[in-house]
């Protein structure tokens, strides 16, 4: 397993580094007979230093309305240096709204149009490697359970904007919240750090709500509708996020670099049966410890890029 990149241990302001992803689609409503639910999505920024996050929704996938949510972020949380993002292809599954989201969102255009707005304001996007969310671990790790839960639970709920921007707010105090380390050597002392600490100072604090998660969805009124599902989320992410922090070990065994010229077989979860999808490595790109995590690998349909842990060299001895 490699070292944490430079850009986790630096001691900066919040928000100064930050990876971005994407999910949805939430189905919200306009609250008008004859008018159909439109799809809106959310953009979630997470910083590298506190792991404070920052929620903003998007009313559809053009690169104009994710520009114009990049400046409310700068606008709230100032100019950052560097940007991550992940390309889409992270998303190897067949659903269509994934589909869609590549397709609308992750175009070369788009891309292109992202990196000159960045250049011009004074940063930078960087992409991972297709088909390697591990590489986005750190925005990946402590927002996956509450993007899968938003989803399931709010997207066909039909909110109104106004009450899908309550909710996604109170959702990012709830991830703002989560303890990451004491905050002193005493024994006497029960505080821990938040991202809040680094953003206000002190933590967050919710105001007193009746609990409704006993009370049946449809006999709730428009506002305490949106108490509900906040609970309901609570309930649910404080579960699964407390299982994501126990002890794993992983890809602790030092294996030999990748070479080129090797012949390997590429991990494709589309394929039909009884075709395998083979390639040689034609470029590596070793760490700062010199360990091989991604390639370049030339197929049949051209040159691919991979992370390490997504092929399986073909053994020639």
């Amino acid at each position: 397993m490699g070292s944490l990149p430079a850009d986790r241990l630096l001691a900066q302001r919040p928000f100064l580094v930050v990876g971005v992803d994407l999910c949805g689609p939430f189905y919200t409503s306009y609250r008008i007979r004859g008018k159909a639910p439109y799809k809106t999505y959310l953009a979630v920024f997470v910083c590298f230093s506190s792991k404070a996050v920052h929620a903003e929704l998007i009313s559809d996938l053009s690169t104009n309305n994710f520009v114009l949510s990049l400046k409310r972020f700068i606008g709230r949380r100032g100019i950052p240096y560097r940007i991550y993002c992940d390309n889409a292809t992270n998303f190897v599954g067949a659903q269509a709204q994934l589909n869609e989201l590549k397709r609308q969102f992750f175009n070369q255009q788009s891309v292109s149009d992202l990196e000159q707005f960045g250049s011009v304001h004074g940063f930078e996007f960087r992409f991972i490697p297709p088909r390697a969310p591990h590489f986005g671990g750190l925005w990946e790790a402590a927002i996956k359970s509450m993007k899968t839960l938003l989803v399931k639970y709010i997207s066909q709920s039909n909110l109104t904007f106004e009450e899908l921007q309550t909710v996604v707010i109170e959702v990012e105090a709830i991830l703002n919240s989560r303890p990451l380390t004491p905050l002193t050597d005493d024994p006497n002392d029960g505080e821990a750090l938040t991202p809040a600490h680094l953003l206000i100072g002190t933590s967050l604090k919710t105001l007193p709500e009746p609990q409704l998660n006993v009370i049946k969805e449809s006999r709730l009124t428009s506002w305490q509708r949106i108490t509900y599902l906040k609970q309901r989320l609570w309930d649910l992410w404080r579960r699964d996020y407390l299982h994501t922090l126990q002890v794993r070990s992983k890809w602790l065994e030092k294996q030999e670099n990748i070479v080129p010229g090797q012949l390997v077989m590429i991990h494709d979860d589309n394929l039909p049966p009884q075709q395998w999808t083979l390639g040689r490595i034609t470029n590596t790109s070793p760490g700062a410890d010199g360990r091989v995590r991604v390639v370049d690998i030339l197929t049949k349909r051209g040159t691919l890029r991979r992370p390490v842990h997504k092929i399986a060299p073909l053994p020639i001895e």
